[in-house]
């Protein structure tokens, strides 16, 4: 059985006449067990492949090794299929016409297999079409509880228009999970992104096609280690209190805000998808009503819940003082993960206001990126951002654009930039 722990990193003491509490709220599982094989009901995962025309057929071939890598990976007992998108969606597996999912054992793992050889570049790309296609199978199966896509793509949305994806997305929003990856150097990091934030799942660069199988097995392998098949964030905060935001902020930045559901006029509660053995960390910001010095005040309730029933909490507190030594410290959790985020942002900002040719903006975003990468003792990051600019001093931010990027560099950069370090203790 899932075991959760909660820790809670913040300065509790307000000055006088402070409002805003701020604490970093780390939440890890332990004991997940395998997907579909705990707690109550099925687990199931679709592989969508892309098999547009720019796949070529050395890539077609890739991704039909990289699909059967994957599926070597899925337990059995759960229920899956393979889409292979065009401008269309298609069913590779199990067949084009039962248009549902099955159960994984051995017969159906070789024969998955063998129907990838089917697979055949052609066609455009439509990936809101792939997303309600994976959204139609899930529903043949009542009784899927944990809902994984793996989508693949190597090139742009360009057969519907922005609008179709958008309706698309917000039709899927919420049935499922989706990890997308993108093949080399001709998609849309953003357009993607889009996808990936709002089915709470990744996004990430495939530079070469040989690097495929071993992404799919990892992603495939992660996600039948997720045991715990949904969980939520309830957030309670006093009366005329004010939940500012509550963002995941490693090992990836999400902001789960906007996606609250009322469970009381107090309470919120915030998706957080499946989990297996991790440690998550949430950054949980609350607006509380004035008050004096001396007085006290539990800014927040952070509860886990699985099934209904809550499985761990965490308090955020609020104490007032006139102890300026107390009220001016920052918790070194709350300043590093705040860091990481703007470092997000930079770094979004900078590579789009550069795409643009607005040197002077992508400049200033990108140094600041590497000031705040220097800072937070992100290296893995200073060393992507060494790749787009030159570093004349960290610590100030001080810069140059190179001229001459590979277009990898730079999508990898972007693709990275949600994914962030923890405090070094």
């Amino acid at each position: 059985m899932a075991d959760f722990t909660a820790s809670v990193y913040q300065n509790e003491f307000l000055p006088e006449g402070g409002t805003d509490a701020h604490a970093i709220v780390t939440l890890a599982c332990t004991g997940a067990g395998g997907a579909g094989q705990s707690g109550a009901g099925d687990a199931g995962e679709i592989i969508v492949v892309d098999t547009s025309r720019s796949m070529e057929a050395a890539g077609v071939a890739a991704a039909q090794y990289a699909a059967a890598a994957a599926l070597d990976q899925i337990l059995d007992g759960v229920w899956f299929a393979i889409v292979a998108g065009n401008h269309q969606a298609r069913l590779c597996y199990p067949d084009g016409y039962s248009a549902a999912m099955v159960r994984m054992n051995g017969q159906t793992r070789q024969a998955a297999k063998d129907s990838l050889r089917q697979l055949r570049a052609d066609g455009g790309t439509a990936m809101g079409t792939w997303l309600l296609a994976a959204s139609q199978l899930f529903d043949t199966v009542p009784s899927l509880v944990q809902k994984h896509v793996i989508l693949l793509t190597d090139g742009e949305n360009q057969h519907e228009s922005p609008e179709q994806l958008t309706r698309s997305i917000n039709t899927v929003r919420g049935r499922f999970q989706c990890d997308c990856r993108g093949l080399g150097a001709a998609w849309q990091v953003e357009e993607v992104r889009r996808i990936a934030q709002a089915l709470l799942g990744t996004v990430d660069l495939i530079p070469r096609r040989e690097d495929m199988a071993t992404e799919f097995e990892s992603l495939m392998r992660t996600s039948m280690g997720r045991g715990v098949a949904e969980a939520t964030l309830n957030v309670w905060a006093p009366q005329g209190a004010q939940v500012l935001f509550v963002r995941q902020v490693s090992p990836t930045l999400e902001d789960l805000t906007a996606r609250r559901r009322e469970v009381n006029p107090l309470t919120g509660a915030y998706p957080t998808g499946s989990w297996g053995d991790e440690t998550r960390d949430y950054h949980v910001a609350v607006r509380l009503a004035p008050k004096g010095i001396g007085q006290e005040q539990l800014a927040a309730r952070v509860q886990l819940m699985v099934g209904g029933q809550m499985v761990t909490q965490g308090l955020v507190k609020a104490k007032w003082s006139g102890d300026s030594g107390l009220t001016t410290q920052i918790s070194p959790e709350v300043a590093h993960f705040t860091g990481q985020t703007e470092l997000a942002s930079s770094i979004q900002e900078g590579l789009a206001a550069k795409a643009v040719g607005d040197d002077a903006t992508a400049t200033a975003k990108l140094g600041r990126a590497v000031q705040l990468a220097a800072q937070t003792g992100d290296e893995a990051a200073t060393d992507r951002l060494r790749r787009v600019v030159e570093i004349d001093d960290a610590a100030t931010g001080t810069i140059r654009l190179r001229r001459d990027v590979a277009k990898l560099d730079e999508m990898a950069l972007d693709t990275a930039s949600t994914k962030t370090t923890r405090v070094k203790k």
